[in-house]
């Protein structure tokens, strides 16, 4: 093993005087005996371990080193918590990640029409945390012209993918260029959630709010069955995809809440307005139950769960608390040492209420009222697939049949 060999002396020294002041004298007293007796050689005395262990001779520094760095591309249309997971792992075989953002003519070809704009998708992904860099109008296919510019100019090493399969309409592997070049890599699918899932959601809730008084109790259970989330949160997952760290002694606390449905780019921007003005995000998501109560039973789209974890995903948060009350308490101001709530001008409209929920902080001058950088909403989300209702249809109609084939021919995949 390779250590450093000039400034641990003297730190060495500052720290350890007894330590090395033992040294000095066993290598005098050596060094006396060999050169009195001449031909006796000194044995090799190996260092005892728990020297190393002090910290005292350290390994050297990989200076230097070249990052890993690798490419995952996807539309992320709809952004979920499943694509925020994949990037996650994506992340964890290098040490760059690279993000391919496939451009809106191509989805047109090869999926059908995006619900969200370039421009929307791309403060999605470069708004999670765990993304470097974004390359715009990415193509769908990975061909070998393509293939070799990301191995030159973008200087990338590894392409990934996960497990399921992704065919272009002519039934070939999208990723056959990377396999073949031997610079692919595998991460496992996040299961219970995809698009096509969260579009039949959309679709079943809109179409249920559209119609309640003519869907029969039966009907209206029946269609919440086949849309229900199939996710299933771990303590695990939640700990992957947080900070892991508490505000430090004497920080500018800012708290928002809401419900972070459908979470998109006008979630993202807010979010980045309001943790610009502390040190440290704590966001407040609130409980289905709260959700359905001031917003409406078609509502929340995505769960609790599924919603903690798009909103702990983006790079703006350090905090969540996961069931948040609709009004903010001034107990819950000092548990928390907030020293700021907002709330944003654009917002989904809430059922009548007799009282404020920001009554509070307002009161106590701890509230601001910040402009909200996009007017887009989970209703005006939900809008674009409605205004597209024949075409989506007939997407997740094709999409729910490959999906259906994927769950009744896959296998374990260890790791995560």
């Amino acid at each position: 093993m390779d250590y450093e060999s000039n400034s641990w002396i003297w730190e060495g020294v500052y720290y350890y005087p007894h330590l090395f002041g033992g040294l000095m004298v066993t290598a005098a007293l050596l060094g006396l005996s060999t050169s009195y007796f001449g031909v006796i050689g000194v044995p090799y005395l190996p260092l005892p371990h728990s020297w190393y262990n002090l910290g005292v001779f350290r390994k050297k520094k990989n200076v230097g080193k070249r990052r890993v760095r690798v490419y995952m591309d996807g539309c992320f249309d709809l952004m979920h918590y499943g694509h925020a997971n994949a990037l996650r792992q994506a992340k964890a075989l290098g040490d760059e990640l690279v993000v391919g953002l496939v451009s809106d003519e191509e989805i047109v070809a090869n999926k059908g029409p995006p619900v969200l704009s370039m421009d929307e998708r791309l403060a999605l992904v470069s708004g999670l945390k765990w993304v470097d860099e974004v390359i715009t109008d990415a193509p769908y296919a990975i061909t070998e012209n393509f293939l070799n510019r990301l191995f030159h100019e973008y200087n990338i090493d590894y392409v990934i993918h996960g497990d399921d399969p992704c065919l272009l309409p002519d039934g070939t592997d999208a990723y056959a260029a990377a396999k073949k070049a031997g610079r692919y890599k595998q991460i496992k699918r996040t299961e219970g959630v995809s698009s096509t899932d969260i579009v039949g959601r959309i679709l079943s809730s809109l179409k249920e709010q559209n119609n309640r008084e003519d869907v029969k109790p039966q009907d209206e259970c029946q269609s919440k069955v086949s849309h229900i989330s199939q996710f299933l949160p771990t303590s695990r997952r939640i700990v992957q995809f947080s900070n892991g760290k508490g505000p430090r002694p004497n920080a500018r606390i800012v708290y928002i809440d809401g419900a972070f449905d459908l979470f998109h780019a006008g979630h993202v921007q807010m979010l980045k307005r309001a943790r610009e003005l502390g040190d440290f995000l704590l966001v407040g998501i609130h409980s289905d139950e709260t959700v359905s109560e001031n917003r409406g039973n078609h509502y929340p789209i995505m769960h609790l769960h599924e919603r903690s974890l798009s909103v702990l995903a983006c790079r703006y948060v350090d905090e969540v608390i996961i069931g948040a009350p609709w009004e903010i308490t001034k107990d819950m101001i000092t548990t928390f040492n907030i020293s700021l709530v907002v709330h944003g001008t654009v917002a989904e409209k809430s059922l009548p209420s007799e009282k404020d929920p920001y009554e509070v902080p307002k009161s106590i001058g701890k509230f601001r009222l910040l402009e909200s950088p996009k007017d887009i909403t989970t209703t005006s989300v939900a809008q674009r697939i409605m205004a597209n209702h024949d075409a989506y249809v007939q997407r997740n109609a094709k999409k729910a049949k490959s999906e259906k084939r994927y769950y009744e021919e896959r296998k374990y995949v260890s790791g995560d």
